[in-house]
């Protein structure tokens, strides 16, 4: 499925259904979910403009139909082992406060459909993720994704990218 056709279906998939959808992606080897309305499109991997004297978790930027987009590789930011970077390796590219930000991810598979009785708390256990970046635990049959709150995430002190949202 090209990217286009599959950021089509996510788009139409949005739309659809009660409950929250998240968008649902891999790193390493578990799956995490984020809302899908932040989303706004997805892309293949590219080669980046490399920015001196930023961390590493930022690959750099991309100019994205004019518009200059920080790249950040989710991987490297939550040390999950040696970035690959193949023919799955897919940048989600967010909307958030009114900014646009990419994120690399292993892959992306599909759009979930969630009740509130499928998503129970985060236990607090030592994660990648910090708990506070974190919805809870989402089920659906044998299924589990790790929500991430990509508003929080992308808009710490940590990651630098998106001034504070007001709260």
């Amino acid at each position: 499925m090209s990217y286009t056709t599959q950021t089509q279906t996510l788009t139409e998939a949005a739309g659809e259904g009660a409950g929250n959808e998240f968008l649902a992606f891999t790193l390493g080897r578990e799956e995490y979910g984020i809302d899908i309305l932040r989303v706004q499109e997805i892309r293949g991997y590219e080669p980046v403009t490399r920015i001196a004297n930023s961390p590493d978790f930022i690959k750099g930027v991309v100019n994205l139909r004019g518009t200059i987009v920080p790249i950040v590789d989710m991987r490297i930011k939550f040390n999950l082992g040696t970035p690959t970077y193949d023919q799955f390796t897919v940048v989600i590219i967010l909307n958030i406060a009114g900014r646009v930000v990419g994120m690399v991810v292993d892959s992306v598979s599909d759009v979930m459909t969630l009740t509130p009785e499928h998503v129970k708390p985060a236990p607090e256990i030592g994660t990648a993720f910090d708990t506070d970046y974190l919805i809870g635990l989402g089920t659906l049959g044998e299924r589990m994704l790790i929500l991430v709150d990509i508003d929080k995430l992308m808009s710490s002190a940590e990651m630098g990218l998106i001034e504070k949202m007001a709260a």
